[in-house]
């Protein structure tokens, strides 16, 4: 399949050009709607026209950087990468801990929920084991 990489950047601009990013609040455990964009290879994309998906917040550096994962709703039980979680708005998902990244604010478009205390503390340790 071939990839839009040109109209993906043309996105992108509109994101870096974003100018209310002092309004965006976020937190750890914090899962949001992110322009996750247009990736080379095996990494995970956004889907859609602005190239979205829900992401799961997992370390907040400052007020416009964290680190993140990104959310599926593809369950890989099986799969040692893939966490499987049952999130507040009742959807299974999977957290999918290969694919940790450091994110701008400017990419954040829409708090969807918090996750349980409990389970982003496993969701910690099975980030932390792929390190190890």
């Amino acid at each position: 399949m071939q990839k839009d990489f040109d109209r993906w950047n043309e996105v992108k601009k509109t994101i870096s050009l974003r100018s209310d990013i002092d309004a965006v609040q976020f937190q750890e455990r914090e899962a949001w709607w992110c322009a996750y964009g247009l990736n080379v290879g095996s990494e995970e994309d956004g889907k859609g026209p602005s190239w979205q998906r829900p992401v799961l917040i997992v370390r907040k550096f400052n007020a416009s950087i964290f680190l993140t994962v990104p959310l599926s709703s593809k369950v890989k039980p099986s799969n040692r990468f893939y966490f499987v979680i049952k999130c507040p708005d009742g959807i299974t998902r999977s957290v999918i801990i290969s694919q940790i990244k450091l994110i701008d604010v400017r990419r954040l478009q829409e708090r969807l929920f918090k996750i349980d205390s409990a389970v982003f503390a496993k969701i910690k340790k099975e980030i932390r084991q792929i390190f190890t």
